[in-house]
């Protein structure tokens, strides 16, 4: 699949097919990174959202948030979520594919978490594009998979990941930036139908510092 209306299918497909509670958790490795780095929340720019966990949970933190997803459902699901914690407020849904527009303007944070996706895209120049949209002071955090889950659509195939390195070198990021996370630690990951596996993630923060 390679083009915008394979992306936006596949995704609808997807979550339409998917229990409404799947993915409304936040991210385990994005909450401690950000408890880590400790940054005054701002505005957030949360690149493939699904049906929101990260995005809920950092509104929930005081972040005004805007996820963006190529599935309607998804989006809508957000916004369901929002409704029902009192988040609407801080949650503003943006529906794009990302390989062909972006949202504008400038956030504090932008993340990129499991931005993948078996619909051929420019991957890396929509991360280029997601370091672009991070204003002065703020952070851009990528987590990605770096090995394959059994729950996974590319169970089975031999697949090459990109070293945290290797991505941090494809953002062409200038000496305004500053890398504070670039590693690949293992954790222990639960499959939509409560099965369990030890993954690897890559794990990228840099923060714009002029």
């Amino acid at each position: 699949m390679n083009s915008a209306n394979d992306s936006a299918a596949f995704w609808e497909k997807h979550y339409a097919g998917m229990d409404a509670q799947w993915g409304t958790k936040p991210n385990a490795v994005l909450t401690a990174l950000l408890a880590d780095l400790a940054p005054a929340p701002g505005t957030a720019l949360d690149l493939g959202c699904g049906h929101g966990g990260d995005a809920l949970w950092l509104a929930a933190q005081g972040w005004d948030v805007t996820p963006v997803d190529v599935s309607q459902t998804a989006l809508d699901r957000v916004a369901a979520g929002a409704a029902a914690t009192g988040l609407t407020d801080r949650i503003h849904p943006q529906q794009h594919d990302l390989s062909q527009t972006f949202p504008d303007g400038a956030w504090d944070l932008v993340t990129a978490t499991y931005f993948h996706t078996p619909v051929t895209i420019a991957r890396e120049s929509v991360l280029r594009r997601a370091a672009q949209a991070v204003a002065p002071g703020g952070r851009l955090i990528v987590i990605e998979h770096a090995s394959t889950a059994p729950w996974s659509w590319q169970a089975g195939q031999d697949i090459h990941y990109p070293t945290p390195e290797d991505v941090i070198a494809s953002l062409q990021l200038d000496n305004t930036w500053a890398v504070e996370r670039g590693d690949a630690p293992q954790r222990t990951a639960t499959g939509p139908e409560g099965q369990t596996a030890t993954v690897t993630d890559n794990v990228i923060a840099v923060r714009r510092t002029g």
